[in-house]
């Protein structure tokens, strides 16, 4: 990925606003992409390997759960972009999966909020309820309400 720079250290910002100005009216301040490593451990090539290297273990870790999670009971999804989010402080491709996966929810929802798709949804959830409710006092009307054990014989 070409940042536009071949500079080690160079992030690569959004030129449209500074961020003093997106701070005065209120918008969120995004960083520059790149390694979010105390400068310290920047400085250093090797502790900065040994750095990226914990943090792709502690988030695989944090993945791996979130992916276990997902047939079992649990967050399986949070756990999941939790791990991302650790990834994100230090590699570049995490980041930008992160802000491809927010700006896909942010439209989803804003589609999910149309009064059409509303009105479908809840038209759609109505006609459901009636077909699972006409559904069910058929089998109460054929069979009755039988329980399935039997506590006569106790």
């Amino acid at each position: 990925m070409n940042t536009g720079s071949d500079d080690p250290g160079e992030v690569a910002v959004a030129a449209d606003e500074t961020r003093a100005d997106r701070a005065e009216t209120g918008q969120e301040v995004e960083r520059g992409l790149g390694s979010r490593a105390p400068e310290f451990v920047k400085a250093r090539r090797v502790l900065h390997l040994s750095w990226q290297v914990g943090v792709f273990v502690v988030g695989l870790a944090v993945v791996g759960a979130g992916i276990v999670m997902l047939p079992l009971p649990g967050p399986g999804w949070v756990v999941i972009f939790g791990g991302m989010a650790i990834w994100a402080t230090e590699f570049v491709w995490a980041q930008l999966v992160l802000r491809w996966t927010k700006r896909k929810v942010t439209e989803a929802a804003h589609r999910a909020l149309d009064p059409r798709v509303r009105r479908r949804n809840i038209t759609l959830t109505v006609i459901g309820l009636v077909i699972i409710g006409v559904l069910a006092g058929i089998y109460l009307w054929k069979f009755g309400l039988v329980m399935p054990w039997k506590i006569k014989d106790q």
